[in-house]
This record gives structure tokens, sequence and C-alpha cells, in this order.
């Protein structure tokens, strides 16, 4: 099983997913992990910051696929718009959950003052997370829709009263329910 939590910077992604995991009994790659070696050492959108993250993923990706079956993995990432990078990434994705189904997914969300009062905290520094309540302004006010609206396992999770916690919950419940109707 593939669970993508896509949303935009600052709806809880990270956070939701590592307890997501943990109820699941599985294991959690954040779109951080794949990306900070490319934010290291290289200039950030140039050709070479795209191949190491697409070098990286695709080391991931495999690792992935020599996981145990039974062992789900959460996802966290932000695609959205149209893009070839984004498209390309989705693809990429959406082929993993091909080959580790059921490929179920998630868009986070939350309004604007919550995802202005979570991109804002220091908690993100450590993560090499953007902290600018600007982009979040921009994100909601642009509203690129998510890649993912045509995955016939979506779940449209506004986070803003939701701890989580309950966000988690919420989430692991709709995959119950997923699990069950096969």
């Amino acid at each position: 099983m593939i669970v993508v939590l896509n949303g935009y910077p600052g709806v809880g992604k990270l956070t939701i997913g590592r307890l997501l995991a943990e109820k699941l009994g599985g294991r959690l790659l954040d779109i951080h992990s794949v990306y900070n070696v490319a934010f290291a050492l290289t200039e950030f959108k140039s050709p070479k910051f795209r191949e190491t993250v697409e070098k990286i993923e695709a080391i991931a990706h495999d690792l992935v696929l020599k996981l145990p079956a039974e062992v789900p993995v959460v996802l966290t990432t932000v695609i959205a718009g149209e893009s070839d990078w984004g498209d390309a990434e989705w693809g990429r994705l959406k082929s993993l959950g091909k080959e580790r189904p059921p490929f179920c997914v998630v868009h986070v969300s939350c309004d604007l003052d919550e995802n202005i009062k979570r991109i804002s905290s220091p908690a993100r520094d450590g993560h090499r997370k953007p902290r600018d309540p600007e982009m979040a302004r921009r994100n909601q006010q642009q509203a690129k829709p998510l890649a993912g609206l045509d995955a016939p396992n979506l779940l449209l999770l506004n986070t803003t009263l939701l701890s989580a916690e309950k966000s988690a919950t919420r989430i692991a419940s709709w995959i119950e329910e997923l699990k069950s109707k096969r």
C-alpha cells in the first residue's frame, strides 16, 4: 500500500505522516528526506537539483519495492498545477502505487490563518522547511489543484480544526474502509 499525503507547505503533512505510519505499522518517506540532499548540494530548481532528486527518489522507490508487501508506505509531497517536472514526479508516484496497491491519495489542506501559523513555526527549521507566511498566502490565493484528483482512492482532508492525531486517525479509518471493500 502506498499512501500519498499531498498538500501545500505548512498544512501538517509530515506530522500527520509520522503518526499515520505508526498507526498503520508502516514506513514514512517524507519529501524532505528526498529533497534535502539536493537542497544541500545543488542550486534549487537547477538541472542538477532535479537530477539529484530523481536519483534519490529512484533509490528510495527501489527500497520501497523491496519492503514486504504488507508494510504500508506513507509519502509526503507537494505536487500542484501542471508542469513537466510535477507531472513526471506524479507519474513516478503513480507507478510506485501500481506496484504496491492500493494507491491512496490524501489531499491535506487547512485555512489560511492556520496555514500561516503552522508555516511560521520555528520547529520547521530543523527540517529545512519553508517558513515564509507569504508562501502560504500565495499558495492559497493561486490555489493550483493538487495532483491526484483523478485517483480512485482519494480523501480530501481539511485539517484546520483537527489535531495531527485526529487527522491521522481519520486517514487510518478511511484506509480501513477501503480495505473492507476489497
